[in-house]
């Protein structure tokens, strides 16, 4: 009987030891899992954060395209506003270039219409109206920004002029411009016709 309880108390030790030993090795089990997921949960951060970057460096450069579209499509709506300005500028000057014969033309009719009493009655009408269409002509191209060259008494100026002849002026000095021939024309600052000049010698 005394045998039998002294295993029984070797029994309850050895127990006692073993869960002893649970205890003691439970914690270090419990540790062990939080420790496994606090990596888990850290490596799932840095996989999300890569993600995240990963998107913000194509939305990055999403946006890098889109501003360069945007710039380009600026550029070319630039370039076209430029062509078409540069277009109805040299229809404009074409317009005007075919004009200016009619207007020498109208300027030559008053200067041979005639002087003297009689005849001017009779044609005073008929010059009255080439006036006004002078006056029409001239309001037109003032509109549209085209003024006359000055030259008469005017030194020459290859910008502005053409010498189509010289002559002996004493009281004039050289290349001095003594008679305007044909009339030459601005169109804001841009010559679109040499005043066809004569100078002195």
């Amino acid at each position: 009987m005394t045998k039998k309880v002294l295993d029984g108390k070797e029994r309850g030790a050895e127990h006692l030891e073993d869960r002893e030993k649970k205890d003691v090795q439970e914690p270090s089990a419990v540790q062990e899992d939080s420790l496994q997921g606090a990596e888990s949960s850290q490596s799932k951060i840095a996989e999300l954060e890569i993600e995240v970057l990963k998107h913000k460096e194509q939305s990055d450069k999403y946006r890098d395209e889109l501003l360069r579209k945007a710039a380009d499509f600026e550029n070319f709506r630039k370039q076209k506003e430029r062509e078409s300005m540069m277009a109805s500028s040299r229809a404009l000057e074409n317009i005007i270039r075919e004009l200016l014969p009619v207007v020498d033309d109208v300027k030559r009719v008053l200067q041979h219409a005639p002087l003297n009493a009689e005849t001017s009655a009779e044609a005073r009408p008929y010059i009255e109206g080439v006036e006004l269409v002078k006056k029409s002509l001239e309001k037109w191209l003032d509109h549209k920004g085209v003024k006359a060259i000055e030259s008469k008494g005017m030194k020459l100026d290859v910008n502005f002029h053409e010498a189509i002849s010289q002559i002996d002026q004493p009281d004039a000095e050289p290349d001095t411009i003594i008679d305007e021939y044909q009339t030459g024309y601005l169109l804001g600052d841009k010559v679109i016709r040499h005043a066809k000049v004569i100078v002195a010698k």
